[in-house]
């Protein structure tokens, strides 16, 4: 297995576009990767990057698989040097700035968590609705979660660690952790907003941590929302490139 640091940007942007690519069967590789689910949230509908494309070209392509979802679109190192400057100029608006985050987990302290939780991981069906159900408020998923059940349970890699935190045997928190390349990606970690300031999220990064150092991998990656970006660095994240998300007009 390949040994990268924090300051790898490639293989981290490589597993992001992995995992959301295995939300939609897409193939996560091409200089236009798209991925569709239909959950109206535009972090579950967009493009991940576009490379060596007319940016006109790849815009009339990406509506051909998009148009009717709530899409974003993912503006990174990995993409083309002005795309962003092109998606405003053609009256797209920035609707996220989220810095990509990265720790060496050779370097964390493992630390116990908070004595009444529990993590276990989600591997049976009949746990998938109470998982999502778990993340899709924190995370602003709208409506009925079937149709994220779905997607998760036919997800297209099975290289994906589920883990909820649990208290009294209820589900609490959530963290899910993406093995599917030479990192590990960190993903849908939320906490339950009546347990907030209790460690939970805490707890399940660092579990997700060890479970990477205990793959043999070396670096763990993720997107930060404002909220979990202290948290992170707490734990030892640092900012190592930032994405920004941007919507076109109908």
């Amino acid at each position: 297995m390949t040994t990268y640091s924090i300051h790898d940007l490639e293989p981290q942007l490589a597993a992001n576009r992995r995992y959301w690519c295995g939300w939609a069967g897409t193939d996560p590789d091409t200089d236009l990767p798209t991925y569709r689910t239909d959950i109206a949230h535009p972090l579950l509908n967009g493009v991940l990057r576009v490379r060596d494309l007319p940016l006109d070209e790849a815009i009339t392509e990406a509506r051909k698989h998009l148009t009717g979802s709530h899409w974003g679109w993912w503006v990174g190192a990995d993409s083309d040097e002005g795309t962003a400057e092109g998606l405003l100029d053609r009256g797209a608006k920035q609707i996220a700035d989220m810095p990509v985050m990265a720790v060496d987990v050779t370097t964390v302290a493992e630390v116990d968590a908070p004595g009444d939780l529990r993590i276990r991981h989600v591997a049976d069906p009949s746990e998938m609705l109470e998982y999502v159900g778990a993340y899709a408020g924190p995370l602003g998923l709208p409506g009925d979660p079937a149709l994220a059940v779905d997607r998760e349970l036919n997800f297209a890699y099975p290289d994906v660690v589920r883990l909820a935190g649990t208290i009294d045997g209820r589900t609490v928190g959530t963290c899910t952790l993406s093995l599917g390349t030479d990192i590990g990606a960190l993903y849908c970690i939320a906490t339950d907003p009546d347990f907030r300031r209790r460690g939970i999220a805490t707890a399940l990064t660092r579990e997700a941590l060890r479970l990477t150092r205990a793959s043999g991998r070396q670096i763990v990656t993720l997107q930060a929302s404002s909220e979990g970006e202290p948290v992170y660095r707490q734990i030892g994240f640092e900012t190592v490139a930032r994405y920004r998300l941007y919507q076109l007009p109908e």
